[in-house]
């Protein structure tokens, strides 16, 4: 299992990109969580496989309708301690 981190930003929160991430995270068998940053971002922590993560990072330039993605910026972390993905 590998794991990243995501700093997306541009206009990502009150336009469900929390929920929508979480949607797609899911769906593609990761885990993790998707919080808000006071700066406007939105900081997203996933662990799955290689591709898993891969697709995540190709959607979080695009999330749901309404957001409109400035920029996305992936790092290694550590796996997070969690058996779900979250949003807070």
């Amino acid at each position: 299992m590998q794991a990243a981190r995501f700093v997306v930003s541009g206009v990502v929160q009150g336009v469900y990109y929390r929920a929508s991430t979480r949607q797609r995270a899911v769906a593609l068998g990761l885990v993790g969580h998707a919080r808000n940053q006071a700066d406007g971002s939105v900081d997203v922590v996933a662990a799955g496989s290689a591709a898993a993560l891969d697709a995540l990072e190709a959607w979080l330039w695009q999330g749901p309708p309404a957001a409109t993605v400035a920029a996305v910026t992936r790092t290694v972390c550590a796996v997070p301690p969690t058996e779900d993905f979250v949003t807070g």
